[in-house]
């Protein structure tokens, strides 16, 4: 097995929790979108590990997708008049008289009714203001997300991948519920946890979401997405919260780190273009950003990824600390242990069967310091399960450096603790 320095076994050795592929093979994409070509390069020239945006806003995709319903439409009018006209001639062949038509009214109030407390409505009402749908064009092409306002003076949190297209001279605008646009600029980027803050320029008065807690959640709590999918802008989708901390690997970035996070997984329909927009709690509290989906479209097909109930958002606890520093223009930080690490064997005869085996201690880390040793399997960091190598990162990533951790290890077959202070890596970048 080669050592993986940053977090991550050789993928024949990845598990995919304990599950047998499906049939076409399921794919992470943090786009919806299908896997890159098999040449290893993108559009742009960059490794296609790279989480770079490919187009979200399809316009053509779009354009056919109302063409087909301006078709549908049309069909049934002609067929609606058709079988008017055949009605009326039936009717006047048999009857003397021509009967007055009846008269039509409405029940009910003209105006809507006052939406409940908790209710999706209610919450729909008051976080439409806060969201934004994202353009973006550069040399790569065009794509669109959506965006989370922070502040009145247009901070917007959205994801890296979304931004990611228009780096090297693209441009960038952002168009606010009201109807209103306005052009915008890159804050940050923090490509580990998926993350950025723009700037959207020359604006006021605007709507901060309210920040909730991810901590709070329940599995089968109720759970709301809003943005922009296929670049249809606000869209309000609804679902539960389907399970927690579920390691998400979307792929490698710079340095050969990769973006792996803890996620909350949710059966709410989450598309293309909803990269970026909040998961909020029926208080209209902001507790994910909508990143990733899993897709098991044929894409040798042509066929157009969408929702299949296995939509992923980016906890808003864990990446809090690293949005207030982007929006202050610091460097992002993370905490690290200093390993490289493999999923542990499983099987018949194994002695482990989930977990992170260490196949690499840094000089100097803060594994090093605690005594971890290459060939121990680390099972747990706090009272969380590591099942593979992708939970231990998305696990240690939780945290923020400094943070003091009980981790939970086998030693030939014995199951030990210690305590962990957990490096940064604000100098190496490495997990």
């Amino acid at each position: 097995m080669t050592d993986d320095p940053y977090g991550h076994g050789e993928p024949e050795n990845r598990r995919e929790w304990g599950q047998e592929p499906p049939s076409p093979p399921a794919t992470w994409s943090p786009y919806g979108h299908a896997a890159p070509p098999e040449d290893g390069r993108s559009t742009l020239g960059q490794d296609v590990n790279a989480p770079v945006l490919p187009p979200e806003r399809r316009p053509r995709d779009g354009l056919r997708g109302k063409r087909l319903a301006v078709t549908v439409v049309t069909a049934s009018l002609l067929l609606g008049g058709a079988a008017g006209v055949g009605g009326a001639a039936a009717w006047t062949s048999t009857h003397d008289q021509v009967q007055s038509s009846p008269v039509l009214a409405q029940t009910g109030p003209a105006t809507a009714q006052t939406a409940a407390t908790g209710s999706i409505e209610k919450v729909a009402q008051g976080v439409l203001p806060s969201v934004v749908m994202i353009d973006v064009s550069g040399p790569g092409g065009v794509g669109s997300g959506s965006g989370i306002i922070l502040s009145q003076d247009g901070k917007i949190l959205t994801n890296n991948h979304v931004v990611a297209l228009g780096a090297n001279g693209g441009r960038m605008s952002v168009s606010f519920n009201d109807g209103s646009h306005a052009p915008a600029k890159v804050l940050g980027t923090d490509p580990l946890t998926d993350t950025a803050v723009i700037q959207a320029q020359g604006v006021n008065g605007l709507t901060p979401a309210t920040l909730g807690h991810s901590s709070s959640l329940q599995v089968g709590q109720g759970v709301v997405a809003i943005g922009s999918p296929f670049g249809l802008d606000a869209t309000v989708t609804s679902g539960i919260v389907s399970a927690l901390n579920r390691p998400v690997n979307v792929g490698q970035v710079s340095q050969g780190n990769a973006t792996v996070y803890p996620a909350i997984q949710t059966d709410a329909a989450i598309n293309p273009g909803n990269s970026g927009g909040p998961l909020v709690n029926l208080s209209g509290e902001v507790v994910g950003i909508d990143a990733a989906i899993q897709t098991a479209t044929d894409q040798s097909a042509g066929g157009e990824p969408g929702s299949i109930g296995l939509g992923f958002a980016i906890p808003i606890d864990e990446v809090l600390p690293i949005v207030q520093q982007m929006i202050k223009g610091e460097t992002p930080t993370h905490a690290r242990l200093g390993i490289g690490v493999e999923n542990a064997a499983s099987g018949a005869g194994a002695q482990i069967t989930d977990g992170a085996k260490i196949s690499q201690v840094n000089t100097g880390s803060a594994a090093a310091a605690a005594g971890l040793r290459s060939g121990d399997v680390i099972t747990k960091i706090d009272d969380h399960l590591i099942t593979s190598s992708d939970s231990l990162v998305a696990m240690v990533r939780s945290y923020r450096p400094g943070d003091t951790v009980t981790v939970t290890y086998e030693r030939s077959g014995d199951t030990h603790t210690v305590q962990v202070t957990l490096d940064s890596d604000a100098v190496t970048q490495n997990s």
